[in-house]
């Protein structure tokens, strides 16, 4: 039915525009006509080419002109002036009905006129459909203005010549061999055109796939509703005022769309490779394969670590079992020797006192004497065994190690290995004078920014104390531990609060139950035991205030 209405339109539009060109050469020629018979009476006023508009202002000029003749010349010149432009109207009256009757040129006309008129529905049909999908996108971009108006100028350009070109027409008498032959070369390019976007309709139907060029348009598209977008947004920031740089959130917006529109092309387009190929291509196929020789190697090197650190902990474990054993041992031995002596001396407090100092002078000696026989065969052994697979947390340990030899040199760090036991944590054990300075290095470098102290406590092997520190990168994503030892008779070592507040209460936590004093500490106090309790119960050598406790 539309199809119906749009043809009995553009067949109104092509009569009424025959009918217009008819009038057009009709006014030409008498026009034509006049300026002869004005030439021939020697009216040099009238000599140029008048156009309709100027033929209605020259009679009405003449027509004032001659309402008032000045001289009897002048009213007889204008009685024959108007006399042949009777004749003049009659005989082209008559050769219009002529070339009516006859059937002339006036088919070309009117096949022109139609011609002309289907080109301009078909021009105002797709800038009502392009106006429809710009209302439908948010609105008019700017370069749908640009585009417009460089259109407009276009359309001024042609009617302009196409005017020159009927006036020349009308001039010589008729169209020109030239302007039919472009007429009908270009009718014959526009149905090769369309021939053209029908069959490749037909086979994108046959096919059930995406040509190329619905590509172009899907990306075409996408780039419109990018601009869109980013016009909507640009109308949004100056409505709230923000004074934000609108040209670059446009040119992100541009290539934000360019680039989903090049990823959704070549993800349709391997799609269909795929699907023309029957299955899954190879670049797949080696991708699966990565992926799963990657799992194998991760499942393998778990596998791995998880038997090592069995192997290391079963080892520590029988260590750990052996001195356990040994020091009770001792302090048995040690209670039954106090109790003899306190037997043999009977029951007095004076006797009591010197057979606990004793015990317990003998139970420190003997423990001293198992660390350093421990340390012995450690060092015999040459210091912390290494397992025989490399950790993953190598690159990191050397990097750390790196980076702070380059910056404090070389005699800051004692040691630097990686602690199985503590999920291959890397460990660095630092001088007691440049602990603080390294805490400080590992916080502000650019390189490391250890921002999160997760962890801090304090440890009594009897020959020394240690203090234990893990930090965290939330930048890096990486972690390292940090250990300092320091005298047991005189445990003092830098505050780190100034440098990460979350060590405030482990440091008092340390301080309460080991007695190591952190210099530079806000409020240092005893936050379980209480000020008045005597001693410090995580040293190896503490001994209760109150025998009942």
């Amino acid at each position: 039915m539309d199809e119906e209405k749009d043809l009995a339109q553009r067949k109104k539009e092509a009569a009424e525009r025959a009918r217009q060109i008819a009038r057009e050469r009709l006014a030409a020629k008498q026009a034509a006509e006049q300026a002869k018979s004005a030439a021939d009476h020697g009216d040099t006023s009238t000599g140029e080419l008048k156009t309709p508009s100027d033929l209605s202002t020259d009679s009405v000029t003449e027509g004032s002109d001659a309402a008032q003749p000045s001289s009897a010349e002048e009213l007889a010149a204008a009685k024959k002036r108007a006399a042949e432009e009777a004749r003049a109207k009659a005989a082209e009256l008559r050769r219009q009905r002529e070339a009516a009757a006859t059937g002339g040129a006036t088919e070309e006309d009117l096949a022109a006129a139609k011609k002309k008129a289907a080109e301009e529905a078909r021009a105002k049909a797709a800038e009502l459909r392009r106006q429809r999908e710009a209302a439908a996108t948010g609105g008019t971009t700017e370069e749908d203005l640009a585009a417009a108006k460089k259109k407009a100028a276009e359309e001024a350009r042609a009617k302009a010549a196409e005017l020159r070109r009927q006036r020349e027409a009308a001039a010589t008498g008729g169209a020109t061999e030239e302007d039919i032959a472009a007429a009908k070369r270009k009718a014959a390019e526009e149905a090769r055109a369309k021939a053209a976007e029908l069959r490749r309709q037909r086979e994108a139907a046959a096919t059930g796939g995406t040509t190329e060029e619905d590509l172009a348009a899907a990306k075409k598209k996408a780039a419109e509703e990018a601009r869109a977008k980013a016009a909507e947004l640009r109308r949004q920031r100056e409505a709230a005022a923000t004074g934000g740089t609108t040209e670059e959130d446009l040119a992100a917006a541009k290539k934000k769309a360019a680039e989903e529109a090049r990823a959704k092309a070549a993800e349709l387009r391997r799609q269909r490779e795929a699907a023309a190929a029957g299955g899954t291509t190879e670049e797949d196929l080696e991708l699966a394969k990565k992926k799963a020789a990657a799992a194998a190697k991760a499942k393998a090197a778990a596998l791995a670590k998880q038997k090592a650190a069995a192997a290391g902990s079963d080892d520590e474990l029988a260590k750990k079992k052996a001195a356990a054993a040994a020091k009770a041992k001792a302090a048995a031995a040690a209670k039954a020797r106090a109790a003899a002596m306190a037997k043999q001396q009977g029951d007095g407090a004076g006797d009591d006192d010197t057979a606990k100092q004793k015990a317990a002078a003998a139970a420190k000696a003997k423990a001293a004497a198992a660390a350093r026989a421990k340390a012995k065969a450690a060092g015999a052994r040459g210091g912390t065994e290494q397992p025989s697979s490399p950790s993953p947390n190598d690159p990191l340990l050397q990097k750390y190690v790196r980076v702070i030899e380059e910056h404090l040199g070389p005699d800051v760090l004692e040691d630097a290995y990686i602690n199985r036991l503590a999920k291959d944590v890397p460990t660095l054990v630092v001088n007691k004078e440049a602990y603080y300075k390294v805490a400080e290095f590992l916080k502000y470098n650019e390189q490391l920014r250890f921002d999160y102290l997760s962890e801090l406590h304090g440890t009594d092997f009897q020959t020394h104390m240690e203090v234990y520190v893990h930090l965290y990168s939330y930048p890096k994503r990486q972690p390292v531990a940090l250990k300092v030892k320091i005298d047991r008779d005189n445990p003092e070592i830098d505050s780190l609060v100034p440098l990460w507040p979350g060590a405030n209460w482990p440091e008092c936590e340390a301080y309460d139950l080991l007695g190591i004093r952190f210099r530079g500490h806000p409020n240092l106090i005893r936050i379980f035991l209480g000020e008045q309790w005597v001693g410090h119960p995580l040293r190896k050598d503490y001994e209760p205030y109150d025998a009942e406790v």
